[in-house]
């Protein structure tokens, strides 16, 4: 035999703790959309619900600029993008490698902005090595700025990292490559999310 329950019977709510997380009070819900346990954190949880949409519309903002800005970008615009996002990532590489100047073979500093990524075969004489990574290794300020490179003392490093016939190879290597606005895009978002990737495996 079955008993149900009669109208008069009121059904008890089951406890919900506040979501409110400096509190977590349990108390009983008059409603499913009720998540505070009283009126001042009703109020905390409003102010945290206002912040965090005005959080999201700044988002939205600022991804709509930028988007709306891209517009107007012109290919150098997207060529010192490129070769900042692809520098640090190989920047990124010797530092968890921990190489030494490419040049001088003396530690690096990596407490500020004291290493470039150098290259080999520079851009101003060879442009279409620029994204080329064997071409691109640390190297510190002195060797890169004040001594144009350090270009002598560059190859007999690079043939000790890579060896003599990928040194060659790069020396040799006139292919043409003309990267349009679309492809530099692309270099920008591949080197961003292999450089994340890197960081978040040195961690």
């Amino acid at each position: 035999m079955t008993f149900s329950r009669t109208s008069d019977q009121p059904r008890k709510r089951r406890k919900r703790k506040c979501a409110v997380k400096s509190c977590r009070a349990e108390f009983e819900p008059r409603s499913i959309s009720h998540k505070a346990c009283g009126s001042v954190c009703a109020e905390l949880l409003a102010v945290a619900q206002r912040q965090r949409a005005e959080r999201k519309q700044e988002q939205e903002d600022r991804a709509a600029t930028k988007k709306a800005l891209e517009k107007f970008k012109r290919k150098p615009t997207w060529l010192l993008e490129a070769q900042k996002v692809f520098n640090a990532y190989r920047r990124e590489v010797c530092r968890i490698a921990g190489h030494r100047c490419i040049s001088c073979g003396l530690p690096l500093d990596w407490s500020g902005n004291q290493v470039d990524a150098g290259h080999y075969r520079s851009v101003g004489s060879a442009a279409h090595l620029r994204f080329v990574e064997q071409n691109v290794w640390a190297q510190c300020k002195h060797c890169n700025k004040h001594l144009a490179g350090n270009h002598v003392s560059y190859r007999i490093g690079l043939i000790a990292r890579i060896g003599q016939a990928a040194v060659e190879a790069l020396e040799a290597d006139q292919t043409e490559r003309k990267y349009s606005i679309p492809e530099l895009r692309e270099i920008i978002t591949t080197y961003r999310r292999k450089l994340k990737e890197l960081q978040k495996e040195a961690a």
